[in-house]
């Protein structure tokens, strides 16, 4: 490989780019760690779709956040690319996509990012670039790829978002009682059916922590079905109901402050891993390779996790659906995402619980203390 880029001369701008879900988000925060301690003097602008900013709160890397709907007509990513252009000394796009490409391009002189191994011309938009591996990395790894480019060391810490001191404590008190008491965290209702455990299986998971002396809460998201999916729950059992109440950045903090957390493949769950919380993850469809949460204290490039088979790593536990077809990598046993997945829903009861009572045994790894900077939403 050539020279190192920015030996002489540090970039004075940064040009993040990650226009994908929340959890792409999230797991793009190793890279913007690693830019930011290579060149502290930076300026780190991270871009994202709109809905996605808030996984970003509080974040210390992150010198300013730019959302941009996700959808838009063609007048509109025109003033985008205006907004953009030449800003930036060097930008990264961490998506093998045209968008992402796209924005890197409009934005920075030197640029650099992925392609997949079928895309053909696609590179004339990068500097430098690496072929993208949708299934045998996992996707912290494969965006910290693009350090080789840049000649900087990876840091490997997954960044969750925080809140300042203030509203930390204001939250706690909040929510008093239930965080002056040991608490465990459950996160039933993920935003697709075909990720979804059984309603009854988490009805007696929650009444076992009860059992254990622990208080329990529920989160989820906004949307109607999740909160009904946790109601039917806080309906059966004398739990803590904040499904649809709370921020990212209230639900981080709070995790961070149980003694255990249970989801499903949800952002919400890479959320817990990154905090150091004691966590268990409830896999079935999803390749755990590429997006097995990821633990705290893991610092290389080889996934925590195997194709077939769940195990603990550091502070997690995976659990993953039976059956010879896991994991099928397909959206549901119809292949729609309002179908249910069978290897989620035959996850056992008492092999849940099994390992809330192990990792209940394991203490938490001790959250990083960050300081918190403001952020400047677009």
């Amino acid at each position: 490989m050539s020279r190192p880029p920015f030996e002489q001369q540090p970039p004075r701008r940064i040009l993040l780019i990650c226009t994908q879900r929340i959890g792409d988000v999230l797991l793009a925060t190793p890279l913007a760690r690693s830019l930011k301690r290579k060149w502290p003097q930076s300026e780190l602008h991270f871009l994202v779709f709109k809905g996605t900013e808030g996984v970003l709160q509080g974040n210390p890397d992150i010198d300013r956040i730019i959302a941009v709907p996700q959808h838009a007509g063609w007048r509109d990513k025109l003033s985008q690319l205006r907004m953009l252009w030449r800003r930036y000394d060097l930008g990264i796009a961490t998506i093998a996509s045209d968008r992402n490409r796209l924005y890197a391009w409009a934005g920075a002189k030197f640029r650099v990012g992925f392609v997949d191994e079928w895309e053909t011309g696609k590179t004339l938009l990068l500097n430098r670039w690496l072929t993208a591996d949708a299934k045998n990395t996992h996707t912290v790894s494969q965006i910290l790829r693009l350090t080789e480019l840049l000649g900087i060391q990876p840091c490997f810490e997954v960044v969750p978002p925080s809140l300042p001191e203030a509203r930390r404590e204001a939250l706690f008190a909040r929510l008093a009682p239930l965080t002056s008491k040991p608490f465990a965290l459950l996160h039933p209702s993920p935003k697709f059916i075909y990720k979804m455990w059984r309603q009854a299986a988490w009805t007696k998971l929650a009444i076992w922590l009860t059992e254990q002396g622990l208080e329990v809460a529920l989160t989820g998201g906004p949307d109607d079905d999740e909160r009904a999916y946790a109601d039917g729950i806080a309906k059966l059992v004398p739990v803590r109901n904040l499904a649809g109440t709370l921020s990212l950045a209230e639900t981080a903090e709070l995790i961070a402050r149980a003694k255990l957390y249970v989801g499903p493949d949800t952002a919400t769950t890479h959320i817990a891993a990154a905090t150091g919380v004691p966590t268990i993850a409830l896999f079935g469809p999803s390749n755990p390779v590429k997006w097995g949460p990821w633990p705290r204290e893991w610092e290389r490039f080889e996934s925590p996790w195997h194709w077939r088979g769940g195990k603990t790593q550091g502070n997690v536990r995976l659990i993953q659906g039976p059956g010879e077809c896991v994991p099928c990598l397909q959206e549901g046993c119809d292949r729609r995402i309002d179908s249910i997945s069978l290897c989620l829903q035959r996850i056992e009861d008492l092999t849940v619980i099994d390992a809330a009572a192990e990792m209940l045994q394991q203490p938490a790894s001790a959250p990083a203390v960050i300081p918190v900077k403001p952020i400047v939403f677009s």
